[in-house]
């Protein structure tokens, strides 16, 4: 078995209550702090196994060796722009950044994706729509925009 560990500097109990209070069928399913000072410093989070619709997922408090980059990002695809716009609003509250096509990065530092499911098709699919088109509409967005990316791909003009 394969599980994603997140290591967060500080705050990772936090972090992992606040992820499985966005997606469904989330839940924590054990929760450790440490007992005493050592490598984790006392209260802070040791262990947590939690998941994220369903995926099984790790995370604990490392101290600050630990930092996130974007070379690991936890894609949501999402079916309906009100999804796009929902984990997009509510990953980025109380600190987060918005990045380009996409991309962002929460209050924890961790990087995500929101991501239309619509996307690979449109930029996959070259027979059926303008890919390239597609491709720079939403090289020009932070948050993606289904209407917009839509319109670009069926040949639409794209303000």
């Amino acid at each position: 078995m394969i599980r994603p560990c997140l290591v967060f500097n500080d705050r990772g109990e936090e972090a992992v209550k606040f992820y499985v209070s966005l997606f469904p069928n989330s839940k924590i399913v054990s929760m450790q702090r440490s007992e005493k000072d050592g490598p984790i410093a006392k209260g802070k989070l040791l262990n947590a196994t939690f998941e994220l619709d369903g995926r099984e997922y790790l995370a604990f408090d490392g101290g600050p060796t630990f930092s996130f980059s974007e070379g690991m990002s936890l894609m949501v695809t999402c079916k309906t722009q009100q999804e796009v716009d929902g984990y997009w609003t509510k990953l980025t509250e109380g600190g987060g950044e918005e990045g380009p096509c996409g991309w962002l990065k929460d209050r924890f530092g961790v990087s995500w994706q929101i991501v239309p499911e619509v996307l690979g098709q449109m930029l996959s699919d070259h027979k059926s729509g303008n890919s390239e088109a597609a491709m720079q509409a939403m090289l020009k967005m932070k948050k993606l925009d289904i209407a917009t990316l839509e319109k670009a791909y069926r040949g639409s003009a794209v303000a």
